[in-house]
């Protein structure tokens, strides 16, 4: 089978597992993406985050990961919830959080998919990362065309918004290329302005993570969260989607329909006093196969009792 007619497989493999995008790139030494990343490393803008400073070789050149690697393929998969239940009882959690741990669920997906390649192209090799290796997934979805890197420094599809995984697929095989696609942000700032804690340039398209609610919620490992942050978490205790939710190209976000990514019922009955009151026992329940686990029961309810101790000082 010659790599346009596979091509065309993986795009109706991709759909019937439930992705709702792939993109192929051309795979390529990233140059540019290594000067930028080498820059924000030493800036300190990763934060405690110091994984980022590993495999740096890897991160920029896919045939370091699977040598012979021609081809990069960035798959797309919603994750947009159909309700909003867990921000109506005041404390938030990331929408991509309601739901099973998207490692998992969209791990098995590709990896179905990367079996069926395999089972009519036998000479094919390759590796596939969900959010969970060395890869640089937002300037691959560039490069492939999937979408533009906002100035919120998200992935943003002119259809789809921004609310979907990315991962990425790296093979051995030399596909026709899709093309990128132009810079939608234009002139507005929207997520710049609303970001309560100033994590965004003031120009955009590039990040201080240490800044962000997302980092501090989840990534930062300290038994306190700094002081300067003080009534700037706006209720969140697990990520953030405030750049996302005034972005003005999620009109166009859609309910997925993935069962894996819903919140269970308990989950969605949780009250302010409910989550004040948080024990170990309810948090393993509560969570249990969710992307949530990643804080640990203490650093969630670090996060709780500072959201909670900012709304009685209000």
């Amino acid at each position: 089978m010659n790599a346009a007619a596979l091509k065309e497989h993986i795009l109706e493999w991709s759909d019937a597992v439930g992705f709702q995008d792939v993109r192929f790139a051309h795979s390529e030494h990233m140059e540019q993406e290594a000067i930028h990343l080498e820059e924000w490393l030493s800036e300190g803008r990763h934060g405690e985050m110091n994984y980022l400073e590993n495999y740096f070789d890897k991160r920029t050149d896919p045939s370091k990961l699977v040598p012979g690697c021609k081809t990069v393929l960035v798959f797309a998969h919603n994750y947009y919830p159909p309700e909003e239940e867990l921000s109506k009882n005041g404390l938030k959690i990331a929408r991509y959080a309601y739901g099973r741990d998207y490692h998992k669920v969209i791990k098995k997906k590709l990896k179905n998919i990367y079996h069926k390649i395999q089972a009519v192209h036998p000479e094919a090799e390759g590796r596939f990362f969900v959010d969970s290796g060395p890869v640089l997934e937002r300037d691959w979805a560039r490069k492939s065309g999937l979408g533009w890197t906002g100035k919120n420094t998200l992935t943003i599809h002119p259809k789809r918004g921004s609310y979907f995984f990315l991962a990425v697929m790296l093979l051995n095989i030399d596909f026709p290329p899709d093309e990128p696609i132009r810079d939608h942000c234009g002139t507005c700032r929207k997520c710049i302005d609303a970001c309560p804690t100033d994590a965004i340039d003031m120009e955009g398209y590039r990040l201080d993570a240490s800044k962000c609610i997302s980092y501090l919620t989840i990534e930062l490992k300290e038994e306190q969260l700094p002081e300067k942050f003080r009534n700037q978490m706006e209720n969140w205790i697990f990520g953030c989607d405030i750049c996302q939710e005034v972005c003005p190209w999620n009109k166009f976000s859609k309910p997925h329909s993935e069962t894996d990514f819903l919140p269970s019922e308990e989950l969605k009955q949780m009250s302010p006093s409910d989550w004040k009151d948080l024990s170990v026992e309810k948090f393993n329940r509560l969570f249990k196969g969710s992307a949530v686990k990643r804080t640990k029961y203490v650093g969630l309810k670090r996060n709780i009792d500072f959201v909670s101790e900012d709304k009685l000082e209000q």
